[in-house]
């Protein structure tokens, strides 16, 4: 029996060696001073390592430079706790070859023990075609990350392109809409405004020719007064359609000079004098320095318009008030007056264009005026705003923050 069992123990050993000698993995026997004491032919053509070369070496020689102190820890944090163990899996491990060069691998670890001390088998895979796959992989999956991230920023920008275009075809419609709507609000505001003052202006001549034949001179005046405020009024509404299109078109340039303001409004009020109706006064007070930097044509346009408009919308024998104030570079420019004022439904459109207050539909004006007031105000970097009361009169305030 004695003899079969060491027969049989013969044999396993020399199994245990053929197993050792012609695996295709590299093993490695490490005892518990870290030095190699076994390296199998597979370790020795892996490493590049003579027979026998690597036995008495510590297993530092088979570890990067870089990484063979961090190694000597790891060691002996397994000494004092010995276990079989992966390694690899899941992190980047790699071996230095007799040459210098480096390779990735995968490590498994098993310690035993024997009456002569201590062993840590290792088994070690190279996997430098595994890794040049997972690397291929891994770039063919970034590349592929990277042109749907590409496609996707390609269609995310056509998207808002295309919603760009959306909006700008809404309001390029949008705009055709108000610009047609104005349009034929315009056709029909001028063919009710110069047929009035055309119709005027005909009936008056045939009566200035007939009062002129019969030499009744007053009678004469009267029509000759009528052709007169009819030119006038149709003037007004070329003006008005002639400065709304040189505001759209850019055409109004903003030319500030310095002037003196009292006299420039004196002046100006002078000239609408000849406009009021019977009894009417237009009074005007400055208070404060009087040298400002407008533009006199400018500030010469939003005057008359507003109070012309006060002069147009107030009774005979009606004061109309304009006063200005000078102080610290701050301009304040007041036009008030005493007329019909604006219905409280009506004040919120009182600056679009066209626009007129249900109580001037029988009074004539394009409703244009105070909407080209507030662009030649936004002109002049200025603010305008109003107070009104139906019936009572209304109140234009104009600032100004002057250089």
């Amino acid at each position: 029996m004695l003899t079969f069992s060491n027969k049989y123990s013969e044999e396993k050993m020399e199994e245990i060696e053929a197993l050792f000698k012609y695996a295709n993995e590299g093993i490695l026997v490490v005892n518990e001073k870290g030095k190699i004491v076994r390296a199998n032919p597979s370790i020795e053509k892996l490493f590049g390592y003579d027979a026998d070369e690597l036995l008495g070496e510590p297993v530092e020689i088979l570890i990067p430079t870089e990484l063979a102190a961090k190694h000597k820890k790891h060691v002996k944090g397994f000494n004092e706790n010995p276990h079989a163990r992966s390694m690899g899996s899941n992190m980047q491990l790699a071996a230095r070859k007799k040459d210098g060069s480096t390779f990735p691998v995968e490590v498994s670890l098993s310690p035993y023990s024997t009456p002569k001390g201590k062993f840590i088998i290792a088994f070690i895979i190279d996997i430098s075609i595994r890794k040049i796959a997972e690397d291929k992989a891994k770039n063919y999956s970034n590349e592929l990350e990277n042109q749907v991230k590409k496609r996707t920023m390609i269609l995310e920008e056509a998207i808002n392109e295309l919603e760009k275009t959306k909006i700008e075809l809404h309001n390029a419609l949008e705009k055709e809409r108000v610009l047609n709507e104005m349009k034929s609000r315009f056709v029909s505001m001028a063919s009710h405004e110069f047929r009035t003052p055309l119709a005027t202006i005909l009936s008056s001549l045939s009566l200035v020719k007939k009062y002129g034949e019969l030499k009744e001179d007053e009678k004469q005046a009267t029509h000759i007064n009528k052709i007169k405020l009819s030119i006038n009024n149709l003037t007004d509404i070329l003006n008005d359609v002639l400065s709304v299109s040189k505001l759209d078109e850019g055409k109004v340039s903003y030319s500030p000079e310095e002037f003196e303001l009292e006299e420039f409004i004196k002046e100006t009020v002078a000239d609408l004098q000849g406009l009021t109706k019977n009894g009417q006064k237009i009074i005007y007070q400055h208070k404060g320095k009087s040298l400002v930097w407008l533009d006199k044509k400018v500030l010469r346009h939003v005057l008359f318009n507003l109070v012309s408009n006060a002069i147009k919308f107030s009774e005979e024998n009606k004061k109309i008030l304009v006063s200005t104030s000078l102080q610290n570079k701050n301009l304040e420019l007041l036009v008030s007056d005493e007329g019909m004022g604006i219905p409280k439904a009506d004040q919120e459109h009182l600056f679009e264009r066209f626009f007129r207050g249900r109580n001037a539909t029988n009074i004539q004006g394009t409703g244009l005026g105070l909407n080209i007031v507030g662009k030649y105000i936004e002109l002049m970097n200025g603010t305008i705003d109003f107070k009104s009361v139906e019936n009572k009169g209304t109140t234009f305030i104009l600032k100004f923050k002057l250089q």
